[in-house]
């Protein structure tokens, strides 16, 4: 008896779990031959520029593919999960982009879906392979949180994801002091990664190779209109990450003060070297060097103009310069080619891709450019009366630039127009304030400012991040939304990140834009990789359904 109930038990409980295991999608795309709905609900896409493989999936080129899946509306209006897998390469020349979106700029509406690949965050290479999802409706009225300030700087050069934590690097111009890196704890909390070289300034940070890296800069402050630092010890030189506290040279980068900038591009580490001149002062010691291996620096040439920042975008390896405007493409060896000069520039200071095309902030206007080919440069408007335009990310489809002299971000909300989210300095009796420093991290929006040496974060709408680098391959992603319980993360089956549920985040109601849904392109970039098994459901999967949907 006993053994007839044991055995009646085991199949009702296989019973329900089959039921639970065979969930039917209310859109499914397996990419395969083309972009059909075999789901029977007939949400069949409409195809550009992508090239089918079978079973490894569609590839999409990273420059003009996309798949557009009309009125997907109901598909968004509650519960829902998505599940897809996707193919990155090991060695890009590109962003990594968008893997969709249904997401209406106009009115801030919609979910965005997309693997965080920023270079050229001003010094920073801010995120490297990083998973973003939110959701938001634009109800929210999000306030700026201060989270600190680490150690006793000044000025917070680069913000970086690595490794599953957000770390900044610094400028401490007191006597004595020295440019340092904090890993950031929560709240207002900053713990102290070390302080790897003599100079005032730690200027920029890259994740490469699986390590992170830092470059040292002799920083004056007299570019800030502030007080010259005592220490006049000399950067220049890359540190690899250790752990704790500990650095590892990897060698000065030539007769330089300064690294300015670290980006990744083809597999290798780049680094520029123009913010503050060269001991010798010749145009071949202000351009960009590329790491060969600890100690090896090889030589890449300057255009003639300095080259400070560096982004990727679309193939291309760019060099930002404070000269009369430069903006250079990197053709190989020591070659470049001019894309500026940038209409009514002097410096340009950052740049990123939103809605495919590579953006770039500028000084003395206080606007951002579009880059529509060489010398061809949109206007994308002024913010505000500002004069400098230098942190840029684009986080929940929404594109925001930090400025000078008010330390002010703002959102950019189309057809040229900014809105200002807040002021994240109020440092009185100063003439300059810098919202410098950007990055995703923790489902958050972070900046870092000057001269308060304070971190600040946004939060907009839902959302949830994978902070540790996605690595080459296929992965199964899933994300999942429940209206009574938040947004939530897997990748291979496995939960990473359940988003912040507050009262403000808990307003956010039909997600329905009334815009198409993208597969493979959304209000970062074009997707540069391979898609493939994209399903909808109307309902929130359990763990042992996404397990089964990973393998």
């Amino acid at each position: 008896m006993r053994y007839t109930l044991l055995i009646t038990t085991l199949l009702l409980f296989g019973a329900l779990v089959d039921c639970h295991a065979q969930l039917t999608p209310a859109g499914h795309w397996p990419l395969t031959a083309d972009a059909r709905d075999i789901s029977g609900n007939d949400r069949h896409g409409r195809i550009e520029n992508i090239e089918f493989t079978g079973t490894n999936g569609a590839v999409f080129n990273g420059n003009n593919s996309k798949v557009t899946i009309a009125n997907p509306s109901a598909l968004f209006q509650g519960n829902f999960s998505i599940n897809v897998d996707i193919h990155t390469a090991d060695e890009l020349t590109d962003v990594i982009g968008d893997i969709l979106s249904c997401f209406s700029p106009r009115t801030r509406q919609g979910l965005n879906f997309s693997i965080m690949n920023y270079a050229g965050i001003t010094n920073a290479q801010s995120n490297w392979r990083n998973i973003h999802f939110g959701i938001t409706d634009c109800h929210q009225t999000s306030q700026w949180e201060d989270c600190g300030r680490p150690g006793n700087n000044m000025y917070v050069r680069s913000l970086t994801v690595f490794d599953g934590a957000l770390y900044a690097s610094t400028w401490e111009p007191e006597e004595g002091g020295r440019g340092h890196v904090y890993r950031y704890a929560g709240g207002q909390k900053w713990l102290d990664a070390g302080s790897p070289d003599p100079s005032n300034c730690i200027s920029t940070l890259a994740v490469y190779a699986g390590q992170l890296y830092a470059g040292s800069e002799l920083y004056s402050g007299g570019g800030s209109s502030l007080p010259l630092s005592p220490n006049q010890n000399h950067g220049g030189v890359v540190y690899r990450y250790e752990g704790g506290k500990k650095w590892t040279s990897m060698g000065k980068v030539a007769d330089v003060r300064s690294v300015s900038g670290l980006a990744v591009y083809n597999g290798k580490l780049y680094a520029g070297t123009g913010s503050t001149g060269a001991w010798r002062d010749t145009p071949r010691h202000r351009g960009m060097y590329r790491f060969d291996g600890p100690g090896r620096w090889t030589d890449c040439g300057c255009p003639g103009q300095r080259i400070v920042h560096l982004g990727v975008h679309n193939n291309k390896l760019y060099g930002l310069s404070y000269d009369d405007g430069g903006f250079f493409e990197y053709l190989g060896g020591t070659n470049w080619k001019q894309l500026g000069p940038i209409p009514e520039t002097t410096q340009a200071y950052a740049m990123i891709v939103y809605q495919g095309k590579t953006q770039v902030a500028t000084w003395p206007t206080g606007s951002v450019y579009e880059l529509a080919g060489p010398q061809q440069w949109i206007h994308r408007g002024r913010l505000g009366e500002e004069k400098e335009v230098m942190g840029l990310s684009v986080y929940n489809g929404s594109f925001y630039a930090g400025t000078l002299p008010l330390a002010n971000v703002y959102r950019y909300d189309g057809n040229s127009q900014w809105t200002n989210t807040g002021q994240l300095d109020k440092t009185p009796d100063v003439k300059y304030r810098r919202a410098w420093s950007m990055a995703v991290y923790d489902g958050k929006l972070f900046c870092g400012v000057l001269p308060s040496g304070h971190v600040h974060s946004l939060s907009v709408g839902q959302n949830v991040t994978y902070d540790k680098a996605l690595s080459a391959g296929w992965h199964n992603l899933t994300v999942t939304r429940a209206q009574s319980g938040g947004i939530k993360l897997y990748v291979d089956g496995k939960h990473i990140a359940t988003s912040n549920h507050n009262s403000l985040n808990d307003e956010i109601g039909d997600l329905s834009t009334g815009t198409p849904l993208y597969v493979g392109y959304g209000q970062h970039d074009y997707f540069n990789g391979k898609i493939r098994d994209l399903r909808i459901y109307t309902d929130v999967l359990n763990d042992l359904q996404i397990r089964r949907l990973s393998k």
